[in-house]
């Protein structure tokens, strides 16, 4: 008689049939907010999740690989090209930030 094997519940063949968005703890919980009218889904990543390099469109600064932030998009109508990755203090100071942002004369346009 052969020993018994352990495997967890749900291992790594579960994972692999699961949605990408419910995989592990890469992406954060989803919750909705309303802003200008509209309602926006938005997402908290960790600071291990963060792989890029983002810029955030509340303070038009840099958001390095490796930094807790979130990314937001509008729940409707919105698909992967509206995805926008924020601070956390940008998007919570969005209603009290104005509208037009002072970009330096080299800052990149992405």
């Amino acid at each position: 008689m052969s020993p018994r094997r352990n495997r967890p519940r749900g291992g790594a063949d579960h994972q692999a049939d699961a949605p990408r968005e419910f995989v592990g703890d890469r992406y954060g919980l989803e919750r909705s907010e309303s802003w200008q009218g509209e309602d926006w889904a938005v997402r908290t990543v960790g600071g291990g999740a963060a792989a890029k390099h983002y810029r955030c469109p509340g303070c038009d600064q840099e958001i390095p690989p490796g930094v807790p932030h979130l990314v937001a998009w509008p729940l409707y109508g919105g698909g992967v090209e509206d995805r926008r990755h924020w601070h956390k203090a940008c998007w919570n100071a969005k209603d009290r930030r104005s509208a037009r942002l002072q970009r330096s004369r080299n800052a990149p346009r992405y």
